[in-house]
């Protein structure tokens, strides 16, 4: 849950701890043990004493009516865990723009109501594909991710969050839309008839077959040997290959056994990045191609992936390989307005400031949903040491 505030990530911890148990009474030191180190990695906390910090927050929950003290170091959670219904496990699709209008932060959690609890509940443990709903610009399908666990909304008690499992939500290299030559990719949302079923192509959150998350899969996530996509090469050719490989399956195959690795990750993380800053370096302007039409622009973390920052384009930034070596290793930062910051370690600034736009202003893409979030920019120059 990279971005969180120690508020936020203490609720969602303490709620975890009481749905992993099935219980609403936990003690101090338990949470200490089993939430604490996540905590730390969440918040990007470098403090001496984040015991103390728990302590005072655990504090602030009692305050606020989420807990109550029962004495010896325990605390049993209002409302305790959210009681699930028996249903069996499924792959889902939960339709949510990056930047929901309730609140969604599609890398962190999931916002829903009352009625949905029972749809949702398939999803505990799966992986999920986020489709964008054509208010906010869809219908598309955009991200992929895995669900940790449901709990009650500390915001809204008649609502849940689907909390999504660390280092696990991944944008696709290119977004996959609804209909590929006129054929949905989702062949779940056809009726008996064959045509579209309005209810369940409208439905917040539906689950999905094995075959059609795979196909969507595919079609999302660039291979190795793909260049930069652009937005218009989902065509037929696609379809086809996807026909090709379904040939040669031996029955259904989990696609989702690659989503965990770094190296496709990081291809998609590219992609995206890249095609937000059309290959152009954020902080010099340059933009290189090579003679193969690979871009040399990098896409750089600003929240680093070691340090628990998400695969999402708003944590990126496109730079060139000198830039990206001295982002990453703090000489250079961004103020959450764009302006670039330089480090006293620089030995050289002259040269630095030779690299960089004259204005000293990063140029961010129009999009705002492409735009760095200021809490990753936070944490790029509190991790660093660079003042705003």
């Amino acid at each position: 849950m990279a971005g969180a505030n120690w508020s936020e990530s203490v609720e969602f911890a303490v709620r975890r701890l009481a749905a992993r148990h099935d219980s609403a009474v936990f003690s101090r030191q338990q949470l200490i043990e089993e939430e604490l180190d996540r905590i730390v990695r969440e918040t990007g906390s470098r403090g001496a004493t984040p015991a103390m910090t728990l302590s005072r927050e655990l504090q602030q929950m009692r305050d606020a009516g989420h807990l109550k003290f029962e004495g010896s170091g325990n605390y049993r959670l209002v409302g305790g865990p959210v009681e699930l219904p028996n249903i069996s496990p499924s792959r889902c699709v939960f339709l949510s723009g990056e930047h929901s209008p309730y609140g969604d932060k599609p890398e962190l959690y999931y916002r829903f109501g009352q009625r949905h609890l029972s749809a949702a509940s398939r999803s505990v443990g799966q992986w999920i594909i986020y489709q964008r709903p054509r208010r906010a610009g869809g219908p598309d399908y955009f991200a992929v991710a895995r669900v940790e666990q449901i709990v009650r909304d500390p915001s809204d008690r008649d609502s849940f969050l689907a909390l999504i499992e660390p280092e696990t939500y991944c944008e696709f290299g290119r977004r996959v839309p609804y209909r590929v030559t006129g054929e949905y990719v989702e062949s779940g949302l056809l009726g008996l008839s064959g045509s579209l079923s309005q209810g369940r192509a409208r439905a917040s959150i539906r689950d999905i077959s094995l075959e059609d998350f795979n196909r969507i899969l595919d079609l999302g996530m660039l291979t190795e040997d793909e260049l930069l996509p652009r937005e218009d090469e989902l065509d037929s050719p696609l379809i086809e290959r996807l026909n090709d490989k379904a040939e040669a399956w031996d029955g259904p195959v989990d696609r989702a056994t690659v989503l965990t690795e770094r190296k496709v990750r990081d291809r998609q993380f590219r992609a995206r990045v890249l095609a937000a800053y059309e290959c152009t370096c954020a902080l010099t302007g340059m933009r290189l191609i090579n003679g193969g039409g690979r871009a040399e622009t990098q896409a750089a973390h600003i929240w680093s992936v070691k340090e628990g920052g998400p695969d999402t384009v708003s944590n990126g930034l496109a730079l060139s390989g000198t830039v990206h070596w001295m982002f990453d290793r703090g000489l250079v930062s961004l103020s959450d307005d764009g302006e670039i910051l330089l480090s006293h370690k620089i030995n050289d600034f002259e040269s630095v400031e030779k690299l960089l736009f004259p204005d000293r202003r990063a140029r961010f893409p129009s999009n705002e949903r492409a735009r760095p979030d200021p809490k990753y920019l936070a944490w790029h120059r509190e991790w660093h040491g660079i003042a705003a």
